[in-house]
This record gives C-alpha cells, structure tokens and sequence, in this order.
C-alpha cells in the first residue's frame, strides 16, 4: 500500500479516440494534483477506451467534494462513463460467515497487518461459530439464523443493520446461503462471493470427492461479484492448482481451501483499492 492518503481514483470507459491520455492527465496536471499510478488500455474490437488514474490530491486546487462536478464537464466531451473514489475514508465492509471459517480468519489476519485500505464494520453470520473470533479482534458481531420460514424477515433486519453501519461492501466469506435479488440490488457490484471451481465442473453436495472421483488434473477458486444470477456475476479474481492421481479427496480440500482464502484476499485488495471496471458481465482489472 502506498503512504500517500490523499489518494483520488478515476476509473473510465469511453469511445476509443486519440489524445484521450494527454486530455484526462491534463485535467490532474492543471489542478494541481501529483499522478500516482496510471494504466489504461484500448479495445480494437470493441473500440472502447478504458483507464485507471490514482493522483494525489493534497495540493489540488479543487475541493475535494467538488472534483467529481468538475470532472464531469470533460467526461461528457468523451461520453465516457466514470466514477472517482477515494481513498479516505477507507471503505467499510461487512463480513457474512456460516461456518467455514479459513476464508475468514485469512481475512482477519491481513487486516490486521493493514493489508487492506478498508474497515471491517461488522461480521454477520447464520451460525455462532465466529462469534469469539469477532470478540478477538474487536468486531461487533451480529447472528442471525436462517431457514425458508424467516429468511425474508431476517434479511430485511441484515440490510437494515447495514444500512446503520453505513457499509458500503459485503464480502461473503463462504456464507452458505443465496442472497435474494432484493438482496444483490442493494449493492451492485459491491458484493463479494468465493467459491470452488473445477475443470470440469462438479455442482451439487460434495463437489471435491465427484473431482477426485473424476480424476481431475486442476482445481480452482474463483472470487466475483454477486449478481442476482447465482455464481454468474463478473469475476475478480481467479487461481489454480495441479491435482495428481496421488491426492485424497482431503487433499483436494486442502488445497481448495488454500486457494479460496488467497483468491479471496486478492479480490478484496483488488476492490478496496479501486482497481476493478466492471463492463457488463466481465471486468478490467487494473493491477
């Protein structure tokens, strides 16, 4: 993470035309802002232009809550679609858990070494599992069991909890339960699921001892954002590994738990630090 806190993100889509970079640095450079990091990159087939610019603007001459308003002015010269974040405050998550609990406690370790530009505000589960580990890092924790007959009142008090909290992402750290579409609207793209994944696929109860059944050469994980289509929505982030004949079914666990609470981690880090463009069902990550 950078020292810098007085850190603006711009993240862009735009017809593809020449002098686009010049243009959107030119607004940084004439206000006074100091660029930090800036990546982009240009469709030829779609023709579509895309940028990520971080700058800092302690010295800028605009005020804070006015950078956005004056940069409109040159986003509609481009008909692009943007938006600007920043990196204070950091952005407040909740954590939805059951009871699996590697995804969890890997989150809570580098959050600990301040490895994410965000607050973790509460963790919300559908079982009591986590609760002593929210009391050891001093997270308010919040349980809400669920089954068919409540699941709609309990997840009206859920958004209203996280209304109160002002959370501004949900990242669900193998929470065994789907979230209603009313649910995923709320928070477009601001919701953070992980999951297996294999090649091929296995659905369904006991999806490690089909693979190992199968004789799979590569296991996955997958971490994306959570649309109204389960396990459907735009992918963050993605790894594998290699499986032998040699391996259990406890070790495609294993390593499928490895994989899981990295790529998870990663596609957090990725979201706090503003470096996803989501476009349609697919997105540009700018590393």
């Amino acid at each position: 993470m950078t020292a810098h806190k007085n850190i603006a993100v711009l993240l862009l889509t735009c017809p593809d035309q020449p002098g686009l970079v010049s243009r959107i640095a030119d607004f940084v450079f004439k206000n006074g802002g100091n660029i930090l990091d800036l990546d982009e990159h240009a469709d030829p087939y779609e023709k579509e232009f895309a940028l990520r610019l971080a700058w800092d603007y302690s010295d800028f001459t605009i005020e804070k809550e006015d950078i956005a308003s004056e940069f409109a002015k040159l986003a509609q010269t481009l008909k692009a679609q943007w938006r600007i974040q920043f990196r204070e405050p950091p952005l407040r998550l909740a954590v939805f858990v059951s009871r699996y609990q590697h995804c969890l406690l890997e989150l809570l370790w580098r959050y600990s070494l301040n490895e994410f530009p965000a607050e973790i505000s509460v963790i919300i589960s559908n079982h009591k599992d986590s609760e002593k580990i929210a009391e050891q890092y001093q997270i308010p924790f919040y349980h809400y069991p669920i089954d068919a007959k409540i699941k709609d009142t309990q997840e009206k008090k859920e958004l209203e909890l996280l209304k109160d909290h002002q959370i501004d992402t949900i990242v669900l750290a193998r929470y065994m339960q789907i979230l209603s579409k009313r649910f995923t609207e709320a928070y477009p793209n601001q919701i953070i699921n992980i999951h297996h994944s294999f090649l091929p696929a296995f659905a369904g109860a006991d999806p490690y001892r089909k693979a190992h059944q199968r004789g799979v050469k590569i296991i996955g994980a997958t971490s994306h954002y959570v649309t109204a289509d389960l396990d459907e929505g735009p992918i963050i982030e993605q790894d594998i590994t290699r499986i032998s004949h040699k391996d259990s079914v406890e070790d495609l666990i294993r390593k499928g738990r490895d994989l899981e609470r990295l790529v998870f981690a990663r596609a957090i880090r990725l979201h706090c630090e503003h470096r996803v463009l989501v476009r349609g069902n697919k997105t540009l990550v700018f590393e």
